[in-house]
């Protein structure tokens, strides 16, 4: 699983109601698995149904999509967490 931070930065533009994102990629048993963590600007409440298929349509793979809570998403510049553990 390739995803560019450049994607995640599109899913964004397209979507005015989110201030932040950031792309989480885990194992989920012996697969890949992605979600998209999104804050919302200015209390706005995103779509997050299309939100999802504007993350399929970009990055060509499937991924949830879940709101955070204002301000709790590090602020660190980091747009993709891989948390992939291969060692079990």
């Amino acid at each position: 699983m390739f995803v560019d931070p450049a994607q995640i930065a599109a899913v964004v533009r397209r979507h005015p109601e989110i201030a932040k994102a950031r792309l989480v990629v885990a194992r989920d048993g012996d697969r890949d698995a992605m979600v998209l963590h999104v804050e919302a600007a200015g209390g706005a409440a995103p779509d997050l149904p299309a939100v999802e298929a504007s993350l399929r349509e970009i990055t060509k793979l499937g991924g949830a999509v879940r709101l955070a809570a204002p301000g709790s998403l590090a602020n660190d510049g980091k747009v993709i967490s891989d948390e992939r553990d291969y060692s079990a």
